[in-house]
């Protein structure tokens, strides 16, 4: 007798509709955040139907995500029962997510080369200093009360290390993936812990110091080891919707995908235009539901892909570009601007000889987009505790009004350049207005920020979204 094996592919299962009314998934942190912010709940706050869910698994299919935001699951199958599931009648499309592709080294947004740091007095005070957030430190606003969640690839190492050593800062972790290595292993987790110290970390054999070394965080892999497919960006998904059910205020993430294992499935760069992808989507989503969505541009600049990937092709985020110490563009950070034509990276930040934490405790230098994008995060979560009664859209927009090419931003590289973590702080809100009028072309619509609303100016009048004349 022959045994046939059965290959178990990964799907995307999308349903036609939410029929149960069922509560919002979301834990009080959340509600109150979105109560304080005026965030309603709408339809994709309600869970996924658990009947719908109850009919895969009787057709023996093996659920590993939901996502309420998409209405769907992320499941395992074989081709055969694909074929049944499409042909149920409350399920609208099932969509291949990851097969049996001979794997292709994943591409984390990962850095380039590590060098031994140079001893300092602080060996973090330049990276720190190029944003200006010293001050804002010494007004004693580092991140307290600020949630933050950090998604990558593992984080070895990090229960341990005494650099880490804010046990009550360290909230939990969660892994999407299905790798079966530990999540904390030593050997699979040196990018999300070299990524993490930039925010958390406090060394003072190393002269070492965060950029938010006082806000909580949660870990999250979303980044799987043996394959490279369309799956993992429905894991980061699902970390983003775990981080918003949580009450998560910054969400850091340096992962970028464009290419797979399966050459089908790569994208084309019409697709980075911030609505081609699920999890490009999702970071949008999460960013209208409260999150600062703070996400690396890429590691493209000098390859032939040359530009962003997905998801910092997302809208009202915080794409993020490398420059040195010395504010010049690393050559490798990715190009912008978005495919529909949206400045990317919104800022930059050292990524550039990045002073860095391994899991075996040492400080090196390290190269890429990896390294600026907790930075920022870091920064962001500074100014949130220092202005807690603002909104994500509010911080966001007072980070990028401080940065040194606001009013001429680069649309290739730099963006709107390095922020200014005091000046963003100082700055008061009516000078959104006067900053976002200065220079502009009269005949081109322009959006501005004024408290919680968003405006258009026009020929010197400025109007609400529903084209009402206001002034």
């Amino acid at each position: 007798m022959i045994n046939l094996l059965i290959i178990l592919h990964i799907y995307f299962v999308s349903f036609l509709d939410k029929p149960e009314k069922t509560a919002p998934q979301l834990s009080e942190r959340a509600k109150e955040q979105r109560a304080k912010w005026d965030i309603p709940t709408d339809q994709m706050d309600y869970p996924v139907s658990p009947t719908y869910q109850n009919q895969l698994l009787k057709m023996g299919v093996k659920i590993h995500h939901k996502s309420r935001w998409f209405n769907g699951v992320t499941c395992e199958m074989d081709s055969a029962t694909a074929v049944k599931v499409s042909e149920l009648k409350f399920v609208t499309d099932v969509e291949m997510t990851r097969d049996t592709s001979v794997s292709r080294p994943a591409p984390l947004v990962q850095k380039r080369h590590e060098l031994p740091a140079q001893q300092t007095s602080y060996i973090t005070d330049k990276q720190l200093a190029l944003y200006n957030l010293h001050p804002l430190h010494q007004a004693g606003y580092e991140g307290q009360g600020i949630l933050i969640a950090v998604c990558d690839g593992g984080f070895g190492c990090v229960d341990t290390l005494s650099c880490f050593r804010q046990k009550e800062l360290y909230l939990g972790h969660f892994d999407l993936t299905d790798d079966k290595e530990d999540f904390l292993d030593k050997g699979k987790g040196a990018h999300g812990t070299e990524c993490l110290s930039t925010i958390s970390a406090i060394d003072s054999k190393h002269g070492y110091y965060g950029a938010a070394t006082k806000a909580q965080y949660y870990l999250m892999r979303s980044e799987e080891y043996q394959t490279e497919s369309p799956k993992e960006m429905d894991n980061l998904v699902a970390a983003l919707e775990k981080a918003d059910s949580l009450g998560v205020n910054v969400f850091s993430v340096s992962l970028g995908y464009s290419w797979f294992d399966n050459s089908s499935w790569d994208l084309p760069k019409s697709a980075m235009d911030g609505k081609s992808t699920r999890v490009s989507q999702a970071a949008t989503i999460a960013a209208r539901k409260g999150m600062l969505v703070c996400v690396a541009a890429g590691n493209e600049g000098d390859k032939t892909w040359r530009t962003i990937t997905a998801p910092a092709d997302a809208d009202s985020i915080l794409a993020v570009g490398a420059v040195s110490n010395d504010s010049l563009i690393g050559s490798f950070s990715s190009y912008g601007p978005s495919e529909d034509e949206r400045i990317k990276p919104e800022v930059c930040a050292v990524g550039v000889g990045t002073s860095i934490i391994k899991p075996d405790g040492s400080v090196i230098y390290g190269n890429g987009t990896s390294f600026a994008t907790p930075l920022i995060a870091g920064l962001a979560a500074s100014l949130w505790s220092a202005l807690p009664e603002e909104n994500a859209m509010q911080i966001r927009d007072r980070i990028i009004r401080s940065a040194d090419r606001y009013t001429m931003p680069d649309k290739n590289q730099y963006g709107y350049g390095i922020p200014d973590a005091w000046k963003a702080y100082t700055m008061k809100r009516e000078e959104a207005l006067m900053i976002n009028i200065e220079g502009m072309n009269e005949d081109v619509p322009q959006k501005i920020i004024r408290g919680d609303q968003i405006l258009i100016i026009r020929h010197g009048h400025i109007y609400n979204l529903a084209g009402q004349l206001i002034e």
